[in-house]
């Protein structure tokens, strides 16, 4: 059996309302926190992780390419120490009569 009270009813009806407004408040309340760490985080100067991504990518094939001519770098210098240095060739001695051109 239902009984009707007039007082539950606009008790009930009186939370509903407190409970919409809560809701509300809190939506907006996350809004603003949201913003805000949004703003601090833009202070902050920092990157986005597809930023940190392609950096990350090119250090990798940066580091890939230094190897690759460390490795270039030392074949050649264990080439140039296995050949014998080439002696320079002195230069004629001049002789001190002029040649002639007839």
């Amino acid at each position: 059996m239902q009984t009707r009270n007039p007082l539950l009813n606009d008790f009930a009806e009186l939370m509903t309302d407190a409970f919409g407004a809560a809701q509300a408040v809190g939506d907006e309340a996350r809004t603003a926190m949201r913003a805000q760490a949004d703003r601090f985080i833009a202070d902050m100067d920092l990157v986005s992780r597809e930023e940190f991504d392609v950096v990350k990518a090119a250090l990798a094939t940066a580091r890939e390419e230094i190897e690759t001519l460390n490795a270039r770098l030392a074949a050649l210098e264990t080439a140039g120490a296995a050949k014998p240095a080439a002696r320079k060739r002195k230069p004629a001695a001049k002789s001190a009569t002029p040649k002639s051109t007839d």
